[in-house]
């Protein structure tokens, strides 16, 4: 989801760990404890989804730097994460977000539009197209519409059920952080869905669990390998 934040703080991302704390005193050192923890990748860094594309954006010569390139904030309603890409930075709701398979999925997600700020000259303010775009291949590559998450959701289906979640999915992250209609955001979707859903890149397929994704990033670092010694 592209955000765009007014007055917002900025540090380091963490876990929403539940801890039941009795003292402010013991509340903050605890939120400091974590917020360490999480900048050293102690909690995503080792996700297959997240190692493929953190050594995407370094190919790319967008190199990471979680202390810089992470915000850990509060956020408003039910949103989880974003990207901020007027300063180029992903934020985690740390209020908002639940266990560690959440944040897992939501900073994959927000890493494939860091990607795509890389390797594109994106219009993410006035081009809506150009967003819906991003949305379509983040719900499609992050694990977003897997079958288990959509169970979880209790949405069952059979007949391209993986398309019509990562539209249904794209449309909704649209209207989140645009004042536009339900029918603009589906008329953007429709538009580019084919092409978008198809660019699989960095992972050259549908990551539909962490055994492709750890394929993908197999192949992805063996890709690397061959064009380096051409």
């Amino acid at each position: 989801m592209l955000l765009i934040r007014l007055g917002a703080s900025r540090g380091g991302p963490e876990a929403a760990i539940s801890l039941l704390v009795d003292k402010a005193g013991s509340a903050k050192m605890a939120e400091t404890f974590r917020r360490r923890r999480v900048l050293n990748g102690q909690y995503w860094s080792g996700d297959p989804y997240v190692k493929l594309l953190l050594d995407a954006m370094k190919h790319s010569g967008c190199a990471v730097n979680k202390e810089r390139h992470f915000s850990c904030e509060d956020c408003n309603g039910n949103v989880s994460g974003g990207f901020d890409a007027s300063v180029s930075q992903i934020v985690l709701c740390q209020n908002n977000i639940c266990n560690q398979a959440h944040m897992n999925r939501v900073v994959t997600h927000e890493l494939i539009h860091a990607f795509d700020h890389c390797r594109a000259h994106v219009d993410w303010f006035t081009n809506v197209r150009h967003l819906a775009c991003s949305e379509v291949r983040a719900a499609n590559l992050s694990g977003d519409c897997s079958l288990l998450n959509e169970i979880l959701r209790l949405h069952f289906g059979l007949k391209q059920h993986h398309q019509t979640c990562v539209r249904d999915r794209a449309i909704r992250s649209i209207l989140a952080v645009r004042n536009i209609s339900k029918e603009v955001a589906q008329k953007a979707v429709d538009e580019v869905f084919e092409s978008c859903f198809n660019d699989h890149e960095p992972f050259g397929r549908i990551p539909h669990n962490k055994t492709y994704a750890r394929y993908a990033h197999r192949d992805f670092q063996n890709r690397d390998r061959y064009y380096s010694n051409i």
